[in-house]
């Protein structure tokens, strides 16, 4: 089979699209024929080292596809099912080997692509707004990088739970995707200082929660948009690690909360799981969730989605194709 592979750390240029073997599932695993697989800022890490993980080894974590067979043990499975996944390497391939615990049932009204496109980013909206910082109507959130993936799909989440939602985008362009997705107000933040912007829009009072993937970049005024007692959520970064800092500072700025929270400990047994990943599911169906695929690649393309997707080229999800 075709995957795509990680020989050495490094920039785009180490993908390599590659024959392996098919792998065979151990028990409590099932072998996923992929449809179409994801393609997100942690694969990235994956891909750089930040993320350490013995190599070679083929790179990607979110998929969609078809049960091709099943190790021993595995009870709720059959050969033949739809499933979706994330947070398991090995997406970029023709197939994958995944823990059965982590397979969800695609409901048969939503494409496989659409599921591929969905797991890793509804999954985090998911969490990010029931659980981490649980989101009710009347509260004023600051999504960054709202027209991503991820950020459009955590506007849509805020809005459907009745949440204020102010979303920074770096163009007008992406602004207009930002806006349709549910925001309230979008800062396009290479033009407008978007802590003065947000200090404006919240008559100094600051916002209740600050869903930051973008990192070092916007970390100090992330910090300074927030109320007394009010969250960042730090789930990623696009832009750079944050650099130290003193915790004394959440104390002179309001008693502030920050918090690093990851999908992993989010989805961490099947109940959890499931139960996030039928919410998505059920918001796909009804329409209130809507998942914008901005590019297409085949796994021998995989350089080039990178490439696109670190320089901020996408507004929506990428998706590679067998």
């Amino acid at each position: 089979m075709k995957a795509v592979r990680v020989h050495e750390y490094g920039d785009p240029g180490v993908l390599r699209y590659e024959d392996v073997e098919v792998p065979r599932p151990r028990a409590n695993e099932a072998l996923v024929k992929i449809a179409a697989s994801g393609v997100n800022y942690l694969d990235v890490q994956y891909r750089t080292g930040r993320h350490k993980t013995p190599t070679p080894f083929t790179i990607g974590s979110e998929g969609a596809g078809v049960v091709a067979d099943v190790g021993a043990d595995v009870g709720d499975l059959s050969v033949g099912d739809r499933v979706g996944y994330a947070m398991t390497l090995g997406s970029y391939a023709e197939y994958a080997v995944v823990p059965a615990w982590k397979l969800v049932a695609v409901p048969p009204a939503i494409e496989l692509e659409t599921a591929a496109a969905v797991m890793l980013q509804g999954l985090t909206a998911h969490y990010l707004t029931h659980s981490t910082f649980p989101l009710k109507r009347g509260d004023t959130a600051l999504v960054h990088a709202g027209a991503g993936g991820v950020g459009q799909a955590i506007v849509q989440v805020a809005h459907l739970l009745g949440a204020r939602v102010i979303a920074t985008a770096g163009t007008d362009a992406k602004a207009v995707i930002a806006r349709a997705a549910g925001a309230d107000e979008v800062i396009v933040y290479t033009r407008d200082d978007f802590e003065a912007e947000v200090k404006r829009l919240t008559g100094g009072a600051g916002v209740d929660v600050v869903y930051d993937s973008v990192g070092r970049d916007t970390f100090d005024k992330s910090l300074n948009c927030l109320r007394p007692r009010g969250y960042l959520v730090l789930f990623g970064f696009s832009s750079g690690q944050v650099a130290p800092f003193d915790p004394a500072t959440l104390g002179v700025k309001g008693s502030i909360f920050l918090t690093r929270p990851g999908l992993n400990h989010y989805m961490a047994t099947r109940d959890e799981l499931l139960t996030r990943a039928n919410a998505v599911f059920t918001w796909l169906m009804a329409g209130t969730l809507r998942v914008r695929i901005d590019r297409r690649y085949s796994f021998a393309d995989a350089r080039q989605a990178h490439e696109d997707l670190e320089a901020r080229r996408t507004a929506g999800k990428l998706v590679l194709m067998p």
